[in-house]
């Protein structure tokens, strides 16, 4: 199975400092503008998905979710979120860190695509 969302070391290292601090998490990308459009780190729960929202995988143990029409416009490419200095937003458990989330982005080879494809889409929550 070829993961379609993957964290950096540095990401993985600030999740599990989060985790540390605030329990079970999980992750959301809209495809809102501003802060909607990077990966929300939340408590896990907190944010309720929805038919509209699809789960793209796990990073450091976590689900990662995305908003449908966000995932129609990524889904020929694996999202790698990576960490950054700077103030992400505040409803974001990393802000205080002075750190925020990034997704960074490869497009899938064409091998991992018809893999991809083979496999079926992702489910919606």
């Amino acid at each position: 199975m070829i993961p379609r969302v993957l964290a950096t070391p540095a990401a993985e290292a600030l999740i599990e400092r989060l985790r540390s601090l605030h329990g079970p998490l999980m992750f959301h990308q809209s495809g809102g503008c501003c802060d909607g459009s990077a990966p929300m780190c939340y408590q896990a729960g907190e944010f309720r998905t929805g038919a509209q929202d699809v789960l793209m995988g796990e990073i450091a143990g976590c689900a990662f979710y995305m908003g449908a029409a966000q995932f129609e416009y990524w889904r020929h490419t694996q999202l790698i979120i990576d960490v950054v200095k700077g103030r992400g937003s505040g409803f974001s458990l990393e802000a205080p860190e002075g750190l925020r989330f990034l997704t960074r982005s490869r497009l899938f080879t064409d091998d991992e695509a018809r893999a991809l494809e083979a496999e079926g889409l992702p489910a919606a929550d």
